[in-house]
């Protein structure tokens, strides 16, 4: 195994790992080094990257096989690239009253991302381009934490429990209007486990969310009480990460294990331009 240059982040999750170029080194060793260091620490930042879409999606086939976006498919298109900010394909830029900005909002919630798929995200990957000068940030908290907290009978409680995720669920609570007919029509409910473990270390997270709709078997308000309490336990300011995003950034995120939202910007004031790929999960939860 490759040795890294690793400087924790925060007592529970992240770290910065320099030393790396991502468009030429992740081979042998160093990949499976890195691939280690998800697992241990749910979160990587590499800085003083350079890349453009080409670069970023072979970079995510060299972590596993992309994930297409869930939009574009709701749209009949075959995409792998999602676009966080403003900043539009010809460069021009949209306001805070614009449709996409307030859609985007959605990600303001807890959330891991693609969680109301059959077979959710593994890993994303954001590479940044262009930040805003106030706000930006997004938070993230370990759920395997999270789950370490708990006591042992809790932990025997909410270890069979299968959870409904629903991305119009989430999505509406930002508009009503938010998710268009073909596009909730390709993404049905699903089922999930509530508590999932890592295949190469073991440890359990809990698997919740802004997507996560109701605990199979229970009532409407029973649910809601127990995955807000577990959320608001988890996400308690002491548990959090702030990451501030810089141009030239990128950021793994293992989405099995972390939650994180976005703090919220001035798109009326300030340019934002990142974009995300995602590694599909190895399989559904339920077979885990």
């Amino acid at each position: 195994m490759a040795s890294l240059n690793i400087e924790p982040l925060h007592p529970e999750l992240g770290a910065r790992i320099a030393g790396l170029d991502l468009r030429k080194d992740l081979v042998g060793d160093v990949l499976e080094s890195v691939r280690e260091a998800i697992d241990t620490y749910s979160l990587l930042l590499f800085e003083n990257q350079s890349f453009d879409d080409a670069g970023q999606l072979e970079l995510t086939r060299t972590i596993g096989e992309p994930e297409p976006s869930h939009v574009a498919r709701g749209e009949g298109k075959l995409e792998y690239f999602g676009t966080i900010g403003n900043v539009q394909p010809d460069g021009s830029v949209v306001g805070n009253s614009h449709k996409k900005t307030i859609f985007l909002t959605g990600n303001n919630m807890w959330h891991s991302d693609a969680s109301f798929k059959e077979t959710p995200a593994f890993l994303s990957i954001m590479c940044a381009y262009e930040t805003p000068a106030e706000g930006g940030e997004t938070l993230f908290v370990s759920t395997r934490r999270a789950y370490e907290r708990l006591p042992e009978p809790r932990k025997a409680e909410l270890d069979p429990l299968i959870v409904i995720h629903d991305y119009v669920y989430s999505r509406s609570k930002v508009a009503p209007d938010a998710v268009s007919p073909q596009l909730a029509a390709s993404l049905p409910p699903v089922r999930q486990k509530l508590v999932r473990r890592n295949p190469r270390n073991g440890k359990g997270s809990l698997f919740v969310g802004s997507h996560a709709r109701a605990i199979e078997g229970w009532s409407d308000a029973r649910s809601r009480a127990l995955l807000d309490e577990l959320v608001d336990a988890a996400v308690a300011e002491t548990h959090v990460y702030t990451h501030r995003w810089q141009p030239g950034q990128v950021v793994f995120w293992d989405n099995r294990c972390l939650i994180h939202r976005g703090a919220g910007y001035d798109a009326d004031r300030f340019r934002r331009y990142m974009r995300q790929t995602r590694v599909r999960g190895s399989g559904p939860t339920l077979a885990e």
